[in-house]
């Protein structure tokens, strides 16, 4: 039997014929029956205490698996790689385009053997076609170059008048070549006229120039000197040509 079933019965009692009310005993199944429910009430907060606490325990507690002295470091944020971007091609240095290669000058003519060679290539002397603006009367000039065995033809000096006429009678350019170089240029020039003889002179002495008489007109003397005689880039302090008679012109 329940507490509150035993009050009832106690309460029931008073309504019996010929009962007496004992008001002692309802007082007292009453006093219990709140006891009672006082300790019930207390117990239940209790219960709701640990259910809480459990609660507590399993949120923050380590997870299945982990041991429990483990420390987890707290979370820490990483940012998201920064997209793909394709690189701008940096542009390319512009260079100046080189102009293209001249093609060596064609002889007029035929070419003069100097006899003089360097390593196989042999030295020879040759007319080309030349322009120098304003000056019609300059069309042609006098190079040294080399010829290789197979025919092939360097030309390393070049000169030509750069105002009046080319053919006008008496010297015209003479060529220094002043560089070093593995094939050094004897001093060379042209004469117009009927020259049988060129000497030049040089700290007091005179050395005879070779000549050679252009194919296309007789009248041009193509001159050298061998480099024994005057070595390549020395300055002549004169010069003379003669004709057959041994007369200046």
């Amino acid at each position: 039997m329940t507490e509150l079933d035993r009050l009832r019965d106690a309460m029931r009692t008073t309504e019996r014929p010929a009962a007496i009310l004992d008001l002692a005993a309802v007082m007292r199944e009453g006093r219990r029956l709140r006891t009672r429910r006082r300790v019930a009430g207390a117990g239940a907060g209790t219960l709701a205490t640990a259910l809480a606490a459990v609660v507590v325990m399993v949120a923050v507690g380590p997870r299945p698996g982990e041991p429990p002295s483990v420390d987890r470091p707290p979370p820490v944020a990483v940012a998201p790689p920064p997209a793909a971007v394709s690189p701008t091609p940096t542009p390319r240095s512009q260079e100046p385009t080189p102009p293209p290669s001249t093609p060596p000058p064609k002889p007029l003519g035929r070419t003069v053997d100097s006899g003089v060679w360097h390593g196989t290539h042999q030295r020879v002397y040759y007319m080309v076609r030349v322009s120098v603006p304003g000056q019609p009367g300059v069309s042609i000039g006098l190079a040294a170059g080399r010829r290789a065995p197979d025919g092939t033809l360097t030309t390393d000096f070049l000169v030509n008048d750069v105002e009046g006429a080319d053919r006008s009678p008496g010297f015209h350019q003479i060529g220094y070549d002043e560089r070093s170089s593995a094939a050094p240029v004897p001093a060379f020039g042209y004469f117009v006229g009927p020259a049988q003889r060129i000497v030049g002179t040089v700290g007091g002495r005179q050395v005879d120039a070779r000549l050679a008489r252009w194919s296309l007109d007789k009248q041009v003397v193509i001159f050298w000197f061998e480099p024994a005689e005057l070595a390549p880039g020395q300055r002549l302090d004169g010069i003379v040509a003669r004709d057959g008679d041994g007369r200046r012109l």
